[in-house]
């Protein structure tokens, strides 16, 4: 795979700095992803299927409805220094704007290509990735995704991701309350761009989670 987008960004960065440890002058600004609600649609029950790609659902040919969103990044605490052995967990609702879950109405509508939940340990350098689907709007809320980060020794964030620039974000009261602070708005807002490289028509984004 090549380097991302980040890790080229983390080089460039240290040949600038000189003497100065990479780690510490990375950490200098970091600003935690900030704690956000659940919500009501984490899983009732895992789905048979709880890999890194939702969009594509083991044991079915057909692919999930929705434009589909590489969603990476790494696992880190505010000193910058990276939490291997963390899990990082992933749900959000189908192209329809359907989550996988008993309390859904409409769910008898959902996209069953979509896998709706995803998991996986970060490797030795902190890394998380996802294939998913750029999230939609449903009544009520922006596009998000939901998110969990437990660490090695048992810290847990929960948050959520939206898409920067999306017009209904500054109307979603959950966004409102998690920018409240200087920074924490870049922790959760994904800057999406064409990955011609890694998949034809798909985006990407690189997201770290912070942990505080």
């Amino acid at each position: 795979m090549k380097p991302s987008i980040l890790s080229r960004r983390l080089m460039l960065a240290g040949a600038g700095v000189g003497l100065i440890p990479l780690s510490a002058a990375f950490a200098a600004g970091l600003v935690p992803t900030p704690a956000q609600t659940e919500g009501p649609f984490y899983p009732a029950g895992l789905p048979a299927d709880t890999d890194n790609d939702l969009v594509q659902v083991r044991g079915q040919a057909a692919r999930a409805m929705g434009e589909v969103l590489h969603l990476q990044g790494r696992v880190i605490g505010i000193d910058g220094r990276v939490r291997s052995g963390a899990l990082v967990e992933i749900w959000q609702c189908d192209a329809r704007g359907i989550y996988d879950h008993p309390r859904q109405s409409g769910r008898d509508r959902r996209d069953q290509a979509f896998q709706g939940y995803g998991r996986m340990i970060v490797d030795a350098e902190g890394r998380y990735s996802f294939r998913t689907l750029k999230p939609v709007a449903y009544p009520g809320r922006t596009p998000h995704i939901h998110l969990k980060a437990t660490t090695a020794d048992g810290r847990l964030l929960t948050s959520q991701f939206y898409v920067a620039g999306d017009p209904q974000n500054e109307r979603d009261g959950v966004f409102r309350s998690a920018v409240r602070q200087p920074g924490q708005r870049e922790r959760i807002e994904m800057k999406l761009a064409p990955a011609p490289g890694l998949e034809a028509g798909a985006l990407a984004t690189e997201m770290d989670i912070v942990i505080g």
